[in-house]
């Protein structure tokens, strides 16, 4: 059976159609096109329509079903997207509207969650029954992934740790509230911090690039910061789900050091007397957001 995969970023939309064989998937079909928000909801829509068409044009057949993976939630209560980056979806019943205008059912997961379970199924955490899929980068979030399958809890918020609060008089985050692992952990925020120790603006990877150098004293202060605030963000998830793997992603958690560094600091915050963290990097690329979303299928 083809799994059909839309993966709606705030720039570009990618579908995939791929077949499952055993412990991969085979692609038939993968392509992109500009997701155009600027224009709004309902041209987003159209966007996704538009690249079905293309798609079900190249392998010359329709799906039955779709998966999409966003960059919010759907509120279960009412059916509205929530936390979207792209805010024109927020408020939205974008679920109910795309099954209407495709004419098929739509199975919607946001885009850490579609990262999860992609890794728990076909990469880093293949064979593993307890998952958590981190990314971190201009954002920070988490899917949770038991068994093979996405818990989203009651309220649609399972796995978002970014929210979390991490330091009580720390920095005001978008969603309203101070110090959340967002405002720390996250690749602007890390940036923001080192300007204020060295009246320089820096991106993330020249910040790295210094620290591994030795020469920059304020890119050590920033990378320490970095590792010790990781431990303690992600001590409290380990005490609650005790993971089999931790799969670290994005920009902030492709930093090679994190998974030792940021993993020895956990240690003291986990309630073990011989504690253990299972740190990994993901091995299905920019790849896992809309193969998560094709296997939202399987659901």
């Amino acid at each position: 059976m083809d799994l059909w995969g839309i993966d709606l970023g705030g720039t570009k939309i990618e579908c995939a159609v791929a077949t499952l064989a055993e412990d991969h998937l085979e692609v038939k079909c993968r392509k992109r096109i500009a997701t155009e928000a600027d224009q709004g909801y309902d041209h987003i829509i159209g966007r996704i329509a538009e690249l079905l068409d293309l798609v079900s044009e190249e392998v010359q057949s329709r799906p039955r079903s779709v998966g999409i993976g966003t960059p919010g939630t759907v509120d279960p209560a009412s059916g509205l997207m929530r936390g979207a980056n792209t805010t024109s979806l927020n408020g939205q019943p974008l679920q109910s509207d795309l099954s209407t205008r495709l004419g098929i059912p739509v199975h919607m997961a946001n885009d850490a969650n579609c990262f999860a379970l992609a890794e728990a199924r076909l990469g880093a955490g293949k064979g593993s029954r307890i998952v958590f899929g981190i990314i971190m980068g201009t954002g920070v979030g988490g899917g949770l992934v038991v068994d093979g399958k996405v818990l989203n809890g009651r309220q649609g918020i399972a796995g978002e740790w970014g929210h979390n609060l991490l330091e009580p008089d720390g920095l005001d985050c978008y969603c309203g509230r101070k110090g959340c692992v967002e405002t720390v952990l996250s690749g602007p925020f890390l940036e923001r911090f080192y300007e204020s120790f060295s009246g320089q603006r820096k991106r993330l990877p020249e910040i790295v690039a210094g620290w591994r150098a030795g020469n920059d004293p304020h890119a050590a202060t920033t990378l320490t910061h970095l590792f010790e605030s990781f431990g303690k963000a992600i001590g409290p998830i380990v005490n609650v789900l005790d993971p089999d793997v931790i799969i670290l992603g994005g920009g902030v958690g492709n930093i090679d050091e994190l998974s030792i560094e940021g993993g020895r600091a956990a240690l003291p915050w986990i309630f073990n007397p011989e504690p253990s963290i299972n740190l990994v990097k993901p091995t299905l690329g920019d790849s896992a957001g809309v193969f998560g979303a094709a296997l939202l299928n399987l659901s």
